[in-house]
This record gives structure tokens, C-alpha cells and sequence, in this order.
């Protein structure tokens, strides 16, 4: 646009006969030039916002699909281990299954057997048929006990999908779900009263947990780098045993089956 602007004002400069009509005409063409100049460059710096807003939203679905990849990533794993376990119980299983055989293919060849030594062998049976059943009973209380942690993760995960990572995580080790709060949010320094925001928290996981009574919940209490010693609190085993009280008063509130003391 600039280039008509410029052809315009010269076209005014160097002709001597312009009217004063057409020199009013030729200022209000101006102004509209001038006018027409600031809405393509307000239309440019909205579309610079726009393509910078469209910009952060595809980075936070790039950041959103690698955690993704790595949750899953971390399931199949899981689920290999798992597979592992329950071949090796299962070869073990008919290792059993083959000595009974043999054991009962042995008593049919004897001839004779005392009163004694069939009653020996009738025990042996016994005992491996009750650890054949105590094999797979555990291996169903091992699929059942894994099948549930890693429920409970993807509940907890979800009703804490709203708070920083960094103060809170949740993960399973060996069988065992661990929720870790981070004492930042939690606690002041020196003191055993849970914040307005750690309390929020510990009541999503107290509403999710609420649902799996057959859960054995062990609490663990965090203390301060700095030593402490006052008419409340004698030292920092003493704080860290507080802190860990006041985190079970308060699922208490959202969680009825948790027994009061």
C-alpha cells in the first residue's frame, strides 16, 4: 500500500493544477489508505497471537501424548513381569504334577507295601496336593492383588490429574502402591498443621481409596532438615510421628472405615 501512498503525495507535489476538490479528495483517499494500513496490521498481530496461542496448545498435546507413550510403556513392562511370574509358577506346577504321576505309577508296580509305607505315601500325596493348591492360590491372590494396585494407580492418577507432579506421585513398587506428598505443600516448617491445599489432596485420595477396603495403609511422616526441640515437640522423631497423625485424622474424615484410635 505504501507505493499508491507515496504516488499520490507526489502526484500533489509536482501538479500545479490540482482544484482544491480534488485535493480534498485526494487527502480523504489518504486517510483511508491510512485507515485500511492499520487494519491489515491489526489483523497481522492477531494473527501472530493466534498462531502463538495454537503453538502452546500443540506443545501441551506433544508433552500430554510422551507422557502417554511412557505410562504405557511402563504397563507392558508390568504386564511382562507378570507374565514371567506366572510361567515360572506354573512350570513349577507340573514339576509337582509329574512327581504325583510317577509317585502313583511307582505304588502301582509295588507288589507288596506295607502298612506303614502306604500310609508314608499317601501323606506325600496329600502334602503335594496341598502345595499344588497353595500355588495356585497364590498365583491368583498375586493377579488379583496386581490387577488392583494398578486400579488404584489410574484412579488416583486421574483424580489428581489437576496437581502439580511435583507435589504429589503415585506409583507402584513390588506390588505396593506409593503416594508420595511433597512437604512443601503439606507442612510450615516446624509445624504438624496439614495447609488448606494438602488437605484438597488428601481428601481426592481419601475418596478414591474409600473404595478398596481390603487395603492395608501404612502412613509415614515427613520431618524438617532443621532441628527442633520445644514444650511441643521434644525433637524431629517427634515432629515427623505428629505430621504423620495429622495426615491420618484427616483421611479419616473422607474414609469411615479407617478405625479412630
Amino acid at each position: 500500500m505504501k507505493p499508491i501512498l507515496f504516488f499520490a503525495l507526489s502526484l500533489f507535489l509536482f501538479s500545479s493544477c490540482v482544484s482544491k476538490k480534488e485535493f480534498i479528495a485526494m487527502q480523504g483517499s489518504r486517510d483511508e489508505l491510512k485507515l485500511e494500513l492499520e487494519r491489515y496490521k491489526i489483523a497481522a498481530e492477531n494473527c501472530d497471537k493466534d498462531k502463538s496461542l495454537l503453538q502452546n496448545e500443540i506443545n501441551g498435546l506433544r508433552a500430554m501424548l510422551r507422557e502417554k507413550e511412557n505410562e504405557l510403556i511402563t504397563r507392558n513392562t508390568e504386564l511382562q513381569n507378570e507374565r514371567n511370574k506366572y510361567a515360572l509358577i506354573e512350570q513349577q506346577l507340573e514339576y509337582f504334577k509329574t512327581n504325583n504321576a510317577n509317585l502313583l505309577d511307582r505304588l502301582a508296580d509295588l507288589s507288596v507295601v506295607s502298612k506303614t509305607g502306604a500310609e508314608n505315601i499317601k501323606k506325600s500325596l496329600e502334602a503335594i496336593n496341598e502345595q499344588s493348591k497353595y500355588i495356585k492360590d497364590l498365583t491368583t491372590a498375586i493377579q488379583r492383588k496386581d490387577s488392583l494396585a494398578l486400579n488404584l494407580v489410574m484412579n488416583l492418577k486421574r483424580s489428581l490429574a489437576d496437581v502439580n507432579d511435583e507435589d504429589v506421585t503415585v506409583e507402584v513398587r513390588k506390588g505396593v502402591v506409593y503416594i508420595s506428598l511433597s512437604d512443601r505443600m503439606l507442612f510450615r516448617s516446624g509445624s504438624a498443621e496439614i495447609s488448606a491445599q494438602a488437605e484438597s489432596v488428601l481428601s481426592k485420595i481419601a475418596k478414591v481409596v474409600n473404595d478398596y477396603k481390603e487395603l492395608d495403609i501404612l502412613v509415614e511422616g515427613h520431618t524438617d532438615s532443621v532441628p527442633i526441640a520445644n514444650a511441643c515437640m521434644a525433637d524431629n522423631w517427634d515432629l515427623s510421628a505428629k505430621r504423620a497423625t495429622s495426615v491420618v485424622r484427616t483421611l479419616q474424615k473422607s474414609m469411615r472405615w479407617i478405625p479412630n484410635a
